[in-house]
């Protein structure tokens, strides 16, 4: 079973980064009506570029492995940011859904802070070139 481990922690990372690469893309795709949703929030669209860059930045480090506890970390906080301002609304039951989905969401990325990014993850690989150096 844990022969297994490496692999499933980094399908893990992956599954856990693609929606957010996914979802960063589609705000390229949908600019206008992604910042007149975020406006209608209160939330400034001239804030939207940011919002591109750290999901599609982010999900791909947390997808490759690279700098993965500091990418949780931000993912953790603007996934917990999002919760609280775009899902709000719980009398709504998919709104309910979404704010869980999301706070599920930020739990898992501290969990990924706080337990590293796996065997098969590009700051293991930079962690045994520098031991090997080292030696």
């Amino acid at each position: 079973m844990t022969a297994l481990a490496p692999y499933a922690g980094a399908a893990g990372r992956v599954l856990l980064a693609f929606m957010y690469v996914f979802s960063g893309v589609g705000k390229i795709f949908a600019y206008s009506g992604t910042a007149g949703y975020m406006a209608a929030f209160g939330v400034p669209g001239a804030l939207l570029p940011l919002v591109i860059i750290v999901e599609i930045v982010a999900g791909v480090m947390i997808a490759i492995g690279y700098q993965t506890r500091l990418a949780a970390l931000a993912l953790a906080g603007f996934t917990l940011v999002a919760a609280l301002i775009f899902h709000n609304n719980l009398a709504d039951q998919m709104q309910m859904i979404l704010f869980l989905k999301n706070l599920s969401l930020t739990g898992a990325f501290l969990f990924l802070f706080a337990n590293g990014p796996g065997e098969l993850a590009l700051d293991t690989r930079k962690q045994g070139l520098k031991l090997s150096a080292a030696s």
